[in-house]
């Protein structure tokens, strides 16, 4: 598997892509949140946006939010955060998803963060297993509510101790 930075060319697809991966947890085809998904220029414009891809096939996708980046919602300065991590529904429990959680703790681990602040909706359990495994905990006391309707439950990890990642999950 691949992970690289995405080119222009990647936008369209990046963006089906996270928009196929979060289909499940939108209202329907409707549903405002879906453009914002889709919007892979802005992400790549205004934070780093990152693939994982394997023999050509575009298997998922992740938004990088550096210290000032607008796509940041939860980090306190001096910490890292990433939001839209999406992969392929075709290409799951192949270790996509946590390839690209431990390439943004590797991210910030080099830039000096102190660790990596994100925000997940509850039913997305599968994902909360990948942070765990990463060695996230739940931070009750940063949970949110962006919009009306929309809980957001937040987890950190820190790096005091850290020595890199060693393992790959399987979802």
């Amino acid at each position: 598997m691949l992970l690289r930075r995405a080119t222009p060319q990647d936008h369209a697809p990046v963006g089906e892509l996270t928009v196929a991966a979060y289909a499940e947890f939108l209202t329907g085809p409707a549903d405002g949140y879906a453009e914002h998904l889709c919007d892979a220029a802005g992400r790549d414009r205004e934070a780093e946006l990152w693939v994982a891809q394997d023999d050509g096939v575009l298997l998922g996708t992740v938004t990088v939010c550096p210290e000032g980046s607008a796509w940041r919602e939860l980090a306190a300065p001096g910490e890292g955060e990433f939001r839209m991590l999406a992969v392929d529904p075709a290409a799951r429990r192949r270790g996509v998803g946590q390839a690209l959680v431990n390439l943004c703790l590797e991210r910030f681990h080099t830039t000096g963060d102190s660790g990596v602040v994100i925000s997940s909706l509850r039913e997305m359990t599968a994902a909360h297993r990948i942070y765990q495994r990463a060695g996230f905990h739940r931070v009750p006391a940063l949970d949110w509510d962006p919009v009306p309707g929309v809980h957001l439950i937040a987890y950190r990890t820190v790096f005091e101790g850290w020595r890199g990642v060693t393992t790959l999950g399987d979802d």
